[in-house]
């Protein structure tokens, strides 16, 4: 832990000419005192603030003494951990040039580790005066209103701690918000719910490791701003894609101030064996469009961190936020790649999934796969080792890129959501493109060498029905937002089992349970990478609200008390059977392959699937045999249909999972025309596992 010897007083303290750094951006702390640099090209000049221990009073105004390169900096003898502090970046206020610069503004520090005090919505944080012309500019101070980057101690024991590295073929992803994971769960201490804490609690780990699931992807834990039309409505963007800062983490997820919170979370997560993924908010930032607030990168440089339209003024929106991050400038690409780095070895995350990826690789003429950031990204020695996910599309020209990522990006499949929704909803025409499904989607990802892991695949994830709400209801309600059940998409491809929401009716419900575990089953055995939503081995729901970004509350938190044991242990065997199969089910690379393997689709009669049954609209059953030399065959039958026959080719099969029963796992010796549950995964095998 940094100890600075001789603290200053923030009142008197004074630049060392002779010490200061451009090379280090942010406030950097050594035993002596604390670097600070900054980042903006257009400035022409940038104070360092420093407050009080409540971060309320200004207690020194400082001008960076040195520039090169746009970097401005100083070198802070006697300032050390806990020093709160912010910018003023004095330059031209020309927004039809797309400078923005206000003096007035007090501005984050885009490399803040810490964070003290919340944003206060208030008309001063604006640039330009509110219900006036953005072309004006306010000179109202907005230092009360803003919260204040902290300078942090960057020092952690790890002692022996070993970061698990799951090869994607064993990786089992369970995607969850660290917030609401843990509100209403008995088993963890109130005082820690919602935080850190309570994330990497006992409870919650032995959950997760009963599930098998081996890595945990959770959504944007970066510090980030409410936004005020929310807060307006007494609602909160819970699900957090609203970064304020890409280093900090979220304040209301911290007990204290202390952010090695998140590194002891870590550290017990990798003991228990389990991988943190964190989804990531690079490509647009909360300060919104240009009539957004003044909070950070907006006032220290406009041009150069956002993508700005033709005329310079505006902004240009590909995220569908308000503005687009300009990771093609070197700088901001830099800053980007220093925060995942330091995600990495500062805290030791195991990898990333990029919200809205498509915008990372947009380059002038448009997304280019082999563009800067993702060629920064596939040198870099730290971070093309660790588990990178792209969600593939944005809403810009061209945003929709499922299969057009480079290796080693893997990438949200909603193909596979789509088609797996509508199989089993018994829409006609579907076997074939559930046959795609199944072998890890080789039309979008068997190019440039990429392995059948390239393809995440998952049921239902945030945004959107919840699985057991896709079972539940044929609308979306959502009500809660106050948006008159405008906002969410209608492409839900749900089926309520006859009644529209909850009910006592125990046929609906019983078919309910039997179509998710056929669901479920369908994701375990298919090549790629399974994700899960939290809850949905719970058969948790949200009301049938399909967008809860706003609902911070007992719509979204998961509900402990209403849990379905019988689904919880069927997920946890089909965990388990992948697990023991997956030299069947998780190859690394695309079948068929030369050597000693196949996989061939049989149609229920027994004979190969032809041109004319892939066309048949009112086949809903098919079989999925796999062969390999050095192991049991392996044959999946998917029955969207009623009990049918099916019959197996010659051997000594049994078997071995069937989703319509409880407990899902079983050992049946079968032979010839068998029947096959409907609504039901059936998978046997040919011979003795042990060989």
């Amino acid at each position: 832990m940094f100890d600075v010897t001789r603290k200053a007083d923030p009142r008197e303290a004074s630049f060392d000419l002779s010490a200061g750094r451009p090379d280090r951006l942010g406030a950097r702390p050594d035993p002596e005192g604390t670097n600070f640099a900054l980042f903006s090209d257009h400035a022409e000049k940038v104070e360092l603030c420093l407050f009080d221990e409540d971060g309320t009073n200004e207690m020194a105004r400082l001008e960076l003494p040195r520039s090169e390169g746009g970097i401005w900096y100083g070198y802070l003898p006697g300032i050390g951990p806990g020093q709160a502090y912010g910018y003023r970046v004095h330059g031209p206020f020309d927004p039809e040039n797309g400078h923005r610069f206000n003096p007035a503004k007090l501005l984050l520090d885009p490399y803040a580790m810490a964070m003290r005090g919340q944003l206060a919505w208030d008309d001063a944080l604006f640039g330009y005066p509110v219900g006036d012309t953005d072309l004006k500019i306010d000179s109202r101070d907005s230092a009360r209103f803003m919260p204040k980057a902290v300078v942090a101690d960057p020092d952690f024991d790890w002692e022996a701690e070993q970061m698990p590295r799951h090869p994607w073929e064993k990786t089992v992803i369970y995607e969850a918000h660290a917030k609401g994971l843990t509100m209403r769960h008995p088993g963890v201490v109130q005082a820690d719910r919602g935080t850190f804490k309570a994330l990497a609690s006992d409870p919650i780990l032995e959950h997760l490791q009963k599930l098998g699931v081996t890595a945990i992807e959770l959504l944007p834990i970066h510090a980030m701003a409410q936004d005020r039309y929310l807060v307006d409505q007494d609602l909160r963007n819970y699900w957090g894609y609203n970064t304020l800062g890409f280093f900090a983490p979220n304040r209301t997820y911290l007990a204290g101030e202390d952010v090695r919170e998140v590194r002891t979370a870590v550290k017990r997560f990798h003991d228990a064996g389990i991988e943190v993924i964190l989804d990531v908010v690079y490509n647009h930032t909360a300060e919104g469009n240009e009539l957004g607030p003044t909070l950070s990168f907006r006032g220290i440089d406009n041009a150069s961190y956002y993508l700005l339209a033709d005329d310079r003024r505006h902004c240009f929106d590909t995220t569908g936020c308000g503005n687009t991050l300009n990771v093609a400038h070197p700088m901001v690409l830099r800053m980007v790649m220093d925060s995942l780095r330091y995600w990495v070895e500062v805290c030791h995350v195991d990898g990333f999934r990029f919200d809205l990826a498509s915008t990372l690789g947009r380059e002038p003429e448009g997304f280019e796969r082999e563009g800067s950031f993702f060629s920064a990204m596939r040198q870099d020695p730290v971070l093309s080792q660790v588990k990178l996910i792209a969600e593939p599309w944005d809403i810009g020209d061209e945003g929709y890129q499922v299969g057009g990522f480079p290796w080693p990006f893997r990438e949200w499949n909603d193909k596979f959501r789509d088609d797996t929704r509508a199989f089993w909803r018994r829409d006609p025409g579907k076997t074939g493109r559930i046959s795609q499904r199944l072998m890890g989607s080789p039309t979008q990802f068997d190019h440039s060498r990429r392995p059948a892991t390239s393809s995440v695949n998952f049921i239902a994830a945030h945004d959107g029905f919840t699985l057991w709400d896709t079972l539940s209801y044929n609308e979306k309600h959502n009500e809660a937002n106050g948006e008159d059940n405008r906002d969410g998409h209608d492409h839900n491809l749900s089926d309520n089992m006859g009644i529209e929401g909850p009910t006592d009716d125990p046929r609906v419900n019983d078919a309910r349970l039997r179509r998710a575990k056929a669901m479920l089953a369908t994701l375990f055995t298919s090549h790629g990478v399974p994700m899960i939503l939290a809850g949905d081995e719970l058969g948790q729901s949200q009301q049938g609200n399909n967008n809860a970004y706003c609902q911070d509350n007992e719509i979204a938190w998961i509900d402990w008390d209403a849990a379905r044991p019988d689904l919880t242990q069927a997920v946890a065997d089909m965990i388990a059977f992948r697990k023991d199969w997956a030299g069947h089910l998780a190859p690394g690379g695309f079948w068929p392959r030369p050597e000693a393997t196949e996989s061939r689709w049989l149609h229920p009669e027994g004979r190969e699937m032809s041109e004319d049954d892939w066309n048949d609209e009112l086949l809903r059953v098919t079989g999925l045999l796999h062969h390999r030399d050095d192991c049991p065959d392996l044959l999946i039958v998917l029955n969207a249909m009623d009990d049918c026959d099916f019959a197996l080719p010659d051997g000594d099969w049994h078997r071995c999972l069937d989703s319509a029963l409880d407990p899902v796992i079983c050992d049946e010796a079968v032979s010839g025309t068998i029947t096959v549950s409907g609504q039901a995964v059936s998978v046997f095998r040919n011979g003795d596992p042990a060989e």
